[in-house]
């Protein structure tokens, strides 16, 4: 199928590896032009080269941090620049500390709003002016599973995401009639670097060994194992494709069918 996607310009962010990576492969397979950006080297430039190898892909790196609005500034200039314009933005980073909630200071929450809120608000601010000029966008979140399931020991992160999916279903009702669509997806137990590190901090919280936290979580998914990095850039792909032009508003998660609830 063509998801034509062929020659549209995308930012996404946490693109040096894991979910990052695996949405840039998705849409640099499809023809894609791309900025991918994260916040460190040299694992940003070597993604940067694999994806041209590999696909013959024009793709621009870029050194930023999600919590920094310069950076934002930065990644969108170097979009229009390059390209004159952004059709796809796709807001991906990791997540911020796990633990009781009620042992994290202001700080810590301040830092949590600015890199799961905030870093959405600005960056959608910076790409809708290029997507109105053409009636046409495509704007993707990517949150967790715990956002529509919370799990102790991540507050910051289910707290910081809720405001987001608000922000986001606000939004898509905004610019739904200039043709640019808003949806978030919340991925479940998928088998990157940054879900080991997750349930090794859980399995802290919890006072558990990791095995058993791990063995758990399969245990809840339906499916019986880990979702693949590339089964999440599929399901990206098609979200900011053509064929999903009718798809907004959306709170999707994919998580092999752990969440217990009708909604």
């Amino acid at each position: 199928m063509d998801l034509g996607l062929r020659d549209k310009v995308a930012i996404v962010g946490g693109a040096s590896q894991g979910l990052g990576y695996a949405i840039a492969d998705a849409l640099a397979r499809e023809g894609a032009k791309l900025v991918i950006w994260a916040r460190r080297n040299p694992a940003l430039a070597e993604a940067a080269e694999r994806l041209a190898k590999t696909h013959g892909a024009e793709v621009v790196p870029v050194l930023g941090d999600v919590r920094e609005a310069a950076d934002h500034e930065k990644v969108v200039a170097a979009a229009m620049s390059r390209f004159g314009r952004v059709d796809i933005l796709v807001n991906n980073d990791g997540a911020p500390p796990i633990g009781r909630i009620m042992n994290f200071d202001d700080a810590s929450w301040e830092k949590a709003v600015r890199q799961n809120l905030m870093s959405v608000v600005r960056l959608t601010r910076l790409v809708v002016p290029s997507m109105r000029a053409r009636r046409w966008g495509r704007i993707v979140n990517i949150t967790a599973i715990s956002v529509v399931a919370p799990i102790a020991g991540f507050g910051l992160s289910v707290a910081s995401w809720a405001g987001l999916v608000g922000f986001a279903k606000t939004l898509s009702r905004e610019l739904g009639p200039e043709g640019i669509t808003v949806n978030t997806l919340c991925p479940g137990r998928i088998d990157t670097g940054l879900l080991q590190r997750s349930l090794n901090a859980q399995a802290q919280v919890e006072g558990r060994p990791l095995e058993a936290v791990l063995a758990d979580a399969i245990e809840r998914i339906p499916l019986g194992r880990l979702g693949r990095p590339e089964e999440i850039g599929a399901v990206v792909a098609f979200l900011v494709s053509e064929q999903a032009s009718y798809v907004t508003g959306t709170t999707l998660q994919v998580d092999g069918g752990s969440l217990e609830s009708l909604l």
